[in-house]
């Protein structure tokens, strides 16, 4: 064989109890496992690798992740590679970059921004799913990537920005888009609907093109209307869709947030329950953290959004509009804040894409109005303009106890949401997988470690349908990762939130190690993981 790992402690992916045992691979594969106490003699191959005091699992599997284009511009990758993610989920949330049109991929381009820059430093040489999936084939990339279509960017394709129900022919325009897009690869389709243009999509539009995912065996997974003051009302109407549609739901960062929400996580979990007993097809993901991350633009109400990021800027510059829009955010609670009336020292600003705006960073909008001795929502709508819509924010709001009550579910999957963009990101993005390891089930022990590593591993797979990924089992994809139960831990933290984790030397993308010793090689092992009849 070309490599066995030897004597690990071995926590498959099932849910079931670890076991000690030495695990062969050869060509890309598991073809080997040999228990304690296993008749015959020991696997030997080319290389061995102890495993004393290690645990060895399947690759992490991020459900919820921002790096469409990060996987490009950035080969290292470290981020997650270090994590022992070994496959991530992107095109999220209901904005990505394909399928476009020259149109679309500007106007995309410029609204995500936060999320994943500018682009300026990317070579954007396809247009459809495929061709999207193939540029990550062709150019390499550090962990696999599979692909949701993003509703929101169909719906820009096909119907533009404007407040409407689509016409019969839009829709039809919409269909096929995310029927091509599921014959090229995609395994399910995303939709951001507190985030423009996804959100002016009503139920029934939502729910033509759910019954085309569905006819591809695909998934669809909502950002949905309210995290806020309608959020179970928000888990209901996405609920009842799909079964309507009859298509799987994953629902995407699934937690309970604001004042609001405080202590409701059993609320959301019940109705959960009861649409699983009735037959429902549910999963959801979640990161082990209370704040939430995306842009300050998203937190505007829905119609100061419509036309699109040149709109949006002309409103801001409007005095009189502005007020309007300060007082739906202030006072009435904008669709774009979950219905809540915003709280602006909970709104930190961890990323500008101006770099002449960074002394706004790491401060709340309230700090840095005090210290202008302004309004907070003058330095608000000072910093979307100048700004450019490009900042990023923390939005400290969530809950410990939802957080935790939901990770324990038996649908939860782990999706770190990160966004590696920005100054001083959230530190999920590069220690959601080891804070679940470290955290939650050693310190904490709201999971045991082998429940966890199957809400990070197999549950996932299976959710993707991936049928040789996601279990330490011969014949499977060698997609491994050996960490140190005992130490393993987030590096990541609020203050310096790229620190790399610890407690996780080893990683394996078919049989290639990608981490090694703690560091990250120059192996570019990851390519698109496409959905398969």
């Amino acid at each position: 064989m070309d490599l066995v790992i030897r004597d690990a402690r071995v926590i498959d992916g099932t849910g079931g109890a670890s076991y000690r045992a030495d695990v062969g691979v050869h060509e890309g594969r598991i073809t080997t496992i040999h228990r304690e106490g296993d008749a015959g003699p020991r696997p030997t191959g080319t290389r061995t690798v102890e495993a004393h005091g290690l645990s060895l699992a399947p690759g992490f599997i991020d459900m919820h992740a921002h790096s469409d284009l990060a996987l490009l511009r950035d080969p290292d990758h470290s981020a997650k590679a270090a994590q022992g993610v070994t496959l991530e989920v992107i095109g999220q949330d209901g904005l990505s970059y394909a399928p476009v049109d020259d149109r679309t991929l500007a106007q995309v381009r410029q609204a995500i921004t936060g999320w994943n820059g500018d682009g300026s430093d990317i070579d954007f040489d396809w247009r459809t799913v495929g061709e999207y999936l193939d540029r990550l084939d062709r150019q390499g990339i550090a962990v696999n990537a599979a692909y949701l279509i993003p509703q929101g960017t169909v719906r820009m394709y096909a119907v533009g920005w404007d407040d409407r129900p689509a016409t019969h022919a839009e829709v039809e325009r919409m269909k096929q888009l995310v029927a091509e897009g599921m014959e090229q690869g995609a395994v399910g389709m995303s939709s951001g609907l507190t985030y423009t243009p996804g959100m002016y999509a009503d139920d029934s539009e939502l729910t033509e093109l759910c019954k085309v995912v569905a006819q591809f065996n695909g998934y669809y997974c909502p950002h949905h209307r309210s995290y806020g003051a309608g959020a179970l009302q928000a888990y209901e109407e996405m609920v009842n869709l799909t079964r309507t549609a009859n298509c799987p739901l994953h629902l995407a960062h699934a937690t309970m947030n604001f004042g609001v929400n405080k202590g409701k996580a059993p609320d959301l979990l019940a109705l959960l329950d009861s649409a699983l007993a009735n037959g429902a097809d549910i999963t959801l993901d979640t990161y082990p953290y209370t704040p939430g991350c995306t842009t300050l633009v998203a937190m505007l109400p829905s119609w100061a959004s419509e036309g699109g990021p040149d709109s949006i800027l002309a409103r801001l510059l409007d005095d009189a509009t502005a007020e309007k829009i300060r007082h739906h955010m202030e006072v009435i609670g904008a669709d774009g804040c979950h219905g809540v009336p915003i709280e602006w020292d909970r709104i930190e600003i961890s990323g500008v894409s101006n770099p002449d705006l960074t002394s706004f960073v790491g401060k709340t909008v309230a700090e840095s109005a005090a210290e202008r001795g302004e309004e907070p929502w003058v330095t608000a709508r000072r910093l979307l303009v100048d700004d450019k819509l490009g900042s990023t924010i923390l939005q400290h709001v969530g809950h410990e106890e939802n957080v935790q009550a939901i990770m324990r579910h038996p649908v939860h999957t782990g999706g770190s949401d990160g966004i590696l963009q920005g100054f001083k990101p959230h530190p999920r993005a590069y220690g959601t997988f080891p804070q679940y390891l470290g955290r939650y089930v050693r310190e904490l022990g709201v999971l045991t470690l082998e429940e966890c590593v199957a809400h990070l591993t197999g549950r996932p797979a299976a959710r993707l349908r991936l049928p040789d990924r996601g279990i330490v089992r011969e014949g499977y994809r060698a997609d491994l990762v050996l960490f140190a139960p005992e130490t393993v831990a987030a590096g990541s933290t609020f203050d310096a939130p790229r620190t790399l984790p610890t407690g996780i030397p080893h990683v394996l993308i078919d049989g290639k190690f990608v981490m090694e010793d703690g560091r990250r090689t120059d192996v570019l092992a990851g390519r698109s993981v496409r959905r398969t009849a």
